[in-house]
């Protein structure tokens, strides 16, 4: 097979993940809307299809190139997206039993692939001599990692922020003697009228009253504020590693370790928000909604690190942006 023939076969493939990205979010959205399990089935089977042909688009593409597939943007959106993925079907739906935030999952890989083959599609080419370094695998893989956990403790948060108020919103009724409302609503007491309840369950039914405790939804909202942690909190120290690396490879490449170009300032950034998110927690107990708020501060500045320094901001790291 020639190397037009494998680049052809890896875009559509990626076009297939994509699809199967976007049907199992429909699927999940509609598990979570209607409670019906064969939709939480066809989700976990379409995402793992979807995942397959992700896989094997980032494999005919490095046939295609004769490289390790992620020396451009197009190439690290469809990485970070199999490992997003792959990280919910295996950490989140498989290990912790939540299935009911699938489609927030999917819906970010949709967009994220969708917007990779719109504007960051370039074919399979040579890499720049600059990156023509093994430190190109350590860094970026560290990176691709670290972006993927980081990502998902993120999107986590923001479900988060959809779910509190709904709990609190319930809490304020059973207090006023109003039962809650038939589609969700939690059960159970708080001594902190101003916190969400804080459930003891870690899957996605809210361990409260019988009322509630039946019902599908989505997680309590302290179960998705503690796995948000647990993601950012091994996201961190990835993060950091690749920083450090990245530094080496500046020095042999450019023979300096920092000259805050506009990526290794953003990048810093970033590691400054998220260090300030677990030393918050750590030190000041800090959970909920002003964690959250640090959390979301940290992701919009990783995604300027990605998007906008890559497509806007003049700088030595412009070789990973679309070409």
């Amino acid at each position: 097979m020639t190397e037009a023939e494998l680049a052809r076969w890896s875009k559509d493939l990626f076009t297939v993940a994509l699809f199967a990205y976007l049907a199992a979010m429909v699927a999940s959205f509609a598990f979570l809307a209607f409670r019906k399990h064969p939709f939480a089935t066809a989700s976990t089977v379409l995402g793992l299809a979807g995942l397959a042909a992700n896989v094997a688009s980032i494999v005919t593409r490095a046939f295609a190139a004769g490289r390790t597939p992620w020396g451009n943007m197009y190439e690290y959106s469809s990485l970070i997206t199999f490992l997003v993925v792959l990280g919910y079907l295996w950490l989140i739906e498989g290990r912790a039993k939540v299935r009911t935030i699938g489609g927030f999952v999917y819906g970010m890989a949709v967009l994220w692939m969708a917007m990779a083959v719109s504007f960051f599609y370039v074919g399979p080419t040579a890499l720049m001599p600059a990156l023509n370094s093994y430190w190109r695998q350590i860094h970026v893989t560290s990176m691709i990692v670290a972006s993927s956990l980081l990502g998902i403790g993120c999107l986590l948060t923001i479900v988060y922020l959809i779910k509190a108020p709904a709990e609190r919103r319930a809490l304020e009724r059973m207090r006023a003697g109003t039962p809650p409302p038939i589609m969700g609503g939690a059960g159970v007491e708080t001594s902190d009228p101003d916190a969400p309840p804080d459930y003891a369950g870690s899957a996605d039914e809210p361990v409260g009253s019988a009322t509630t405790s039946r019902k599908i939804g989505l997680p309590p909202s302290a179960t998705l504020d503690a796995l948000a942690y647990k993601f950012i909190r091994f996201g961190f120290p990835v993060w950091t590693f690749g920083v450090i690396c990245g530094a080496i490879w500046a020095q042999q490449t450019w023979g300096r370790y920092w000259g805050w170009d506009p990526k290794e300032t953003w990048s810093f950034i970033t590691w400054v928000i998220f260090a300030g998110y677990l030393h918050a927690r750590a030190t000041s107990g800090w959970k909920g909604v002003r964690a959250a708020v640090v959390a979301i501060v940290g992701f919009v500045s990783l995604l300027i690190t990605y998007y906008a320094v890559n497509l806007w901001i003049g700088q030595l790291h412009s070789y990973s942006g679309a070409k």
